[in-house]
């Protein structure tokens, strides 16, 4: 049977991972190559074979094979064959496969990419990065396994859950399936999870280079770096994209009208993108300077294991949440192998602190290199607060047999000043210069943005002082309006030299810039686009009105200048097995009217789950958010309703596209002398890299 054979190549693929992380080291060990190429093709043909387990789930979900349990827990068919496509990592089996395919693919990919320019140091990332793969394929394999079918006891009339056909038991296969849970029913859901993966499994890659350049006594050149360099930037990326897309779900879906809820799933996903993104700059400074070399294999090691953690909190339900997968027995296994990865990393690491001696001292505390250690600490202790009060709930179970829950309060207070300075560092830290900037100078160049920001924030003062004067709010408005006018002051004075030196005009010679210099000017889109999400944070932390009421038909509720009138209620049947109740409401902005909004609740029949679907009205200065909370009978009686006026929210996804489009442009592939240089000399292609810069 199919099933049988996704198994045995399941089963096969986990012996080989085993086999090629042993083969690697041992080829290593003894100068054998011809055991380093025979791991390499074991890696290889590990992909293929969980290629083959995915397309064989992905079949069962396609035709209702219910008598997998799998597609019995996440399909059904009132669901659309796309949706039963992607159920393939809605569920806890499926998404472990998942996990390892594309942790595979890779590992795969640097096999084939990497393997002769970093010949030395191969064999250990192959056993660092299919060591890891084999942890996850035996998960799969003997926890989690997604091949398991259902059997019928004839006798007690028991459903069981088997590989294999239990004695005295008949193949069981359900009319139809759970299906997906209606809260991944979303494009951001259906996106969040593959894009959040890629992410956390790509972070692999640059940890098992730092761990090579450990064990070979390479960790202090900056060969590991450079190697590493995009692989970090295409995981880092990723998991931005997973950030946004699922900050974009829980807006449309969870109906609490915000983004973001400090959720211990949401804090798992930040973390190692908080300390990644530390990673991502302080290993421009060794390939500039040659220092923070510490700094960057402890990031590094931080940032994977803190992806293992967010996996092992996600996958084994020790916490509640709406991300959450339910409980499984893979707590133990994953605790003891983030342990030992983590600790053993850092046992390594000190053993070789010898060679991670920097080339250059700190000159100034007013530099470049002195911003960049300001920022790693900002991001670290932000990392910190974060995982104190995500894993404080098990702590406090564990020590008093009651789970304390840290809410949304700890998190602002405790990260709010330190992600402000964080903005504020981003402003004005690319002014800085390498080892020694003058005071002068630097306020020369300041000058400018910083007027600019206080007329921005005195002009947003007059404009909402009659509703929202909080001096808080217009210090936040202040830092964001400084930070973007900074970066584009920068675009400016770049695009400007060149005018004067080419004779072009400006677009021209913006376009000319830009494109000679894709690393340095794509990373300032990268800081506008974070300025433009922080002015929706700031809006949306210090600018938000809401207000709840019952109101019968032809009755208003009133919240800032906005007005909206209960027009009607009605119910009929929706699509995907679910009933829906769906109000009609009329919305005017002072007293002028804008558009019919109608909010609903979705009642998700199988599961016997509701679903709140808010109506929103939406403009770039804010959006009206409302939700259909209740309501007594179907026909014209009273309803009630909650609604959130939310400004500057839409300038969060705005940011985040400006985010990603920055991401792309900075990890755009070198120039092409670069490369043909590195055919011809290393020496060459470090210098061709330098000039670059």
């Amino acid at each position: 049977m199919v099933y049988d054979l996704g198994y045995f190549a399941l089963l096969i693929a986990f012996a080989l991972a085993l086999y090629s992380a042993a083969a690697g080291v041992l080829g290593a060990q003894t100068k054998r190559p011809q055991f380093v190429e025979s791991a390499r093709n074991a890696a290889l043909v590990v992909f293929l074979l969980l290629t083959l387990c995915v397309l064989i789930i992905i079949y069962g979900l396609a035709m209702l094979d219910f008598n997998v349990a799998y597609v019995a827990d996440v399909s059904s068919r009132a669901m659309s064959p796309f949706l039963r496509v992607t159920a393939l990592w809605g569920g806890q089996q499926g998404s472990l496969l998942f996990w390892a395919w594309m942790m595979s693919g890779f590992a795969a990919a640097v096999m084939i990419r990497k393997w002769r320019r970093d010949r030395e140091l191969m064999p250990y990332v192959i056993f660092v990065t299919m060591g890891t793969l084999a942890f996850f394929i035996g998960l799969t394999l003997f926890i989690s396994n997604p091949f398991a079918r259902l059997w019928h006891d004839p006798l007690t009339d028991e459903i069981v859950t088997a590989l294999w056909q239990p004695k005295g038991m008949m193949v069981f296969t359900p009319q139809d399936g759970q299906g997906l849970n209606p809260l991944l029913r979303h494009f951001g859901m259906i996106g969040h999870p593959p894009t959040t993966y890629v992410g956390f499994t790509g972070f692999v890659i640059p940890f098992a280079f730092a761990i090579a350049a450990l064990i070979t006594g390479k960790a202090g050149e900056d060969e590991w770096i450079r190697t590493t360099r995009r692989w970090t930037l295409v995981a880092w990326l990723f998991l931005s994209i997973g950030l946004v897309l699922g900050g974009r779900w829980a807006y449309d879906v969870l109906g609490w009208g915000g983004y973001w809820g400090w959720d211990p799933i949401e804090n798992a996903m930040l973390m190692p993108w908080l300390t990644g993104t530390a990673f991502l700059h302080s290993m421009m400074i060794q390939e500039k300077r040659g220092m923070l070399k510490v700094w960057n294999i402890v990031l590094i090691i931080l940032t994977y294991s803190l992806s293992i953690f967010g996996t092992f909190i996600t996958r084994t339900g020790v916490v509640g949440s709406v991300h959450a997968f339910s409980k499984s027995a893979m707590g133990p296994s994953f605790l003891i192998f983030v342990a030992v990865t983590f600790l053993g990393s850092l046992a390594l690491m000190f053993k070789r602190l010898d060679t991670l001696k920097s080339d250059h001292e700190l000159d100034s505390l007013l530099s470049r290199e002195s911003a960049f250690l300001l920022q790693n600490l900002l991001f670290l202790g932000i990392t910190f607060a974060v995982f104190w009060g995500t894993i404080f709930p098990m702590i406090s179970e564990l020590v008093t047999g009651t789970k304390i829950t840290v809410g949304p309060p700890f998190f602002k207070q405790v990260t709010g000043p330190l992600f402000a300075a964080l903005v504020l560092l981003m402003g004005i830290g690319p002014l800085f210069a390498w080892r020694k900037q003058a005071t002068a100078k630097l306020g020369k160049s300041l000058l400018i943005p910083f007027a600019g920001s206080v007329i921005v924030t005195i002009i947003a003062a007059f404009a909402h002082w009659p509703r929202h004067p909080f001096p808080l709010a217009l210090f936040g408005l202040w830092l964001v309006s400084l930070a973007a006018l900074t970066t584009l002051f920068e675009f400016w004075r770049g695009a400007r030299a060149r005018m004067q030196s080419q004779g072009e005009n400006f677009f021209a010679a913006l376009g000319h810039l830009m494109w000679r210099n894709r690393r340095r000017y794509g990373g300032y889109i990268i800081h506008l686009g974070v300025a433009m999400m922080a002015l929706g944070v700031v809006g949306d932390e210090f600018f938000k009105a809401e207000t709840q009421g019952t109101v019968g038909v032809g009755e208003s509720l009133a919240v800032e200048n906005y007005t909206l009138r209960f027009d009607g209620l009605r119910q009929y049947p929706g699509s995907d097995g679910r009933d829906i109740v769906e109000a009609s409401a009329s919305l005017y902005r002072d007293g002028e009217f804008v558009m019919t909004l109608k909010p609903r609740r979705d009642f998700f029949v199988t599961q016997q789950q509701p679903v709140t679907v808010p109506a929103v009205y939406s403009t770039p200065g804010a959006d009206v958010y409302v939700l259909l909370v209740g309501w007594e009978d179907i026909g014209r009686s009273a309803s009630t309703f909650k609604i959130y006026v939310n400004p500057l929210i839409n300038w969060v996804w705005a940011g985040g596209i400006t985010f990603i489009i920055g991401t792309l442009i900075a990890a755009w592939s070198s120039l092409r002398e670069s490369h043909i240089a590195y055919r011809l000399s290393p020496i060459a292609y470090r210098l061709a890299v330098s000039d670059k810069r």
